[in-house]
């Protein structure tokens, strides 16, 4: 006589392998349709041939070269991002707004 464990057990291993083999029977049969009949989605479409734009033989083919000399130019000499106190009294504002004051967090007490 068979125990009542060992039927249930015999009842859910026969499901478990049903369940396996209709999933690797599908998985199997969709990769047979996708080997055999490729869709049509997947297939590369070639580029049409390029084209010259209409006037393209009178336009210069790229821009003249700038004439520059890669020399940093001499008449003006850098200025500082804050002016002095001399130049904040006659008037000039500084570039950059004032740097932020430090902020801390009160001590994490110990315990």
């Amino acid at each position: 006589m068979i125990s009542m464990n060992a039927q249930l057990f015999r009842t859910r291993l026969a499901i478990a392998t049903l369940v396996a083999m209709t999933g690797a029977g599908m998985s199997t049969s969709a990769l047979a349709r996708l080997t055999l009949d490729p869709p049509k989605s997947r297939m590369a479409q070639a580029t049409p041939p390029l084209q010259s734009t209409p006037g393209a033989e009178s336009k210069p083919a790229a821009p003249a070269e700038p004439s520059t000399t890669g020399q940093r130019p001499q008449e003006t000499p850098p200025q500082p991002a804050r002016p002095d106190a001399d130049a904040k009294d006659a008037g000039a504002k500084p570039a950059l707004p004032p740097a932020p004051a430090e902020k801390t967090a009160p001590p994490i007490p110990a315990k």
